[in-house]
């Protein structure tokens, strides 16, 4: 059964633990940081995955992450998909400048608490392709918080050599990207 599932997250078939290849694992320091980038990624897997564990300062209690691939500020849009434990919701939003992931915990939240997204950029190195992203998402707030499923697109054949995140204020200490390459 669980084979089943993850090939069905993957939409690749079924992926086993061996199929996920880290490529880059970042960690904010003290005075956490503005933005978090990876570059260079090789274009020999089928899917990328990256697994995110992050905070934001800016001044509320929660605040929207993003990424934008090889510098792109265009041509980006997104479905999403939300609950928060006593209502749901549904929005989107194109012709956007970014692709936002959802929500994490921000500074006027919950003290250390910290949000988690898992995003999949699917046949990111397929120049015939528009690329996709989806986000699973969450946080917890001391009771209150979210949880989200996000659909994205960047409408740009180029393959994705780059992705860069960011945030209203900074990303806090500790926060924390991790690049994996999925085999196809």
């Amino acid at each position: 059964m669980l084979p089943s599932l993850i090939g069905i997250i993957a939409s690749s078939g079924v992926a086993v633990a061996g199929d996920y290849e880290s490529i880059a694992t970042v960690t904010v320091g003290a005075g956490g940081a503005s933005s978090v980038s990876f570059s260079s990624i090789p274009s020999t897997y089928k899917h990328l995955q990256v697994r995110i564990l992050t905070r934001s300062t800016f001044g509320a209690n929660e605040w929207p992450i993003f990424v934008q691939f090889n510098g792109s500020g265009s041509g980006y849009a997104y479905h999403d998909l939300q609950g928060n434990g006593s209502s749901a919701s549904a929005s989107g939003s194109s012709s956007q400048s970014l692709y936002q992931l959802g929500d994490t915990s921000a500074a006027n939240g919950t003290a250390s608490s910290f949000g988690v997204f898992i995003l999949d950029v699917l046949d990111y190195a397929d120049t015939n392709k528009n690329k996709t992203g989806r986000t699973l998402y969450g946080y917890d707030l001391n009771g209150s918080g979210k949880v989200g499923l996000r659909s994205g697109l960047w409408a740009n054949t180029s393959a994705i050599s780059s992705m860069s995140f960011g945030t209203g204020g900074d990303f806090a200490q500790y926060s924390s990207f991790a690049l994996y390459g999925i085999k196809g």
